[in-house]
């Protein structure tokens, strides 16, 4: 139970601070514009997409089980649609495996969390 909840406090933790990092450069960093023109996004998504990371990485943390399971599918889907937008526009495969590694975590933290839940 120890490494199980050891695990879970990393990588939700770590899936916390990738978020938070993320929506922060989607907000301030001028070549996250051109990386989401070159995506075929329109500039509004950034936006909307930064929110949503912010409030994702908050809803991690809250005792409240419809939050984290919101969150975690958000985020399932912003990640699996990364690898799919940049594999569209012919991205390297850097690009492509990024988001499917952070995906990995997220899965983690969400597998460590229910087992923690349910031992309670």
């Amino acid at each position: 139970m120890k490494t199980t909840k050891i695990t879970y406090y990393i990588t939700t933790g770590l899936l916390s601070v990738l978020m938070l990092f993320s929506a922060y450069a989607y907000l301030t960093n001028p070549d996250m514009k051109g990386a989401f023109q070159h995506l075929g996004f329109p500039d509004y998504f950034r936006i909307e997409l930064a929110i949503a990371k912010l409030l994702a990485a908050f809803a991690l943390w809250v005792p409240f089980r419809l939050a984290k399971d919101a969150a975690y599918i958000g985020l399932s889907i912003s990640f699996i649609s990364a690898t799919i937008a940049h594999s569209a526009a012919g991205d390297p495969v850097s690009a492509r495996i990024v988001p499917l590694v952070i995906f990995a975590i997220l899965v983690l933290s969400y597998l460590t969390g229910r087992k923690l839940a349910t031992a309670k």
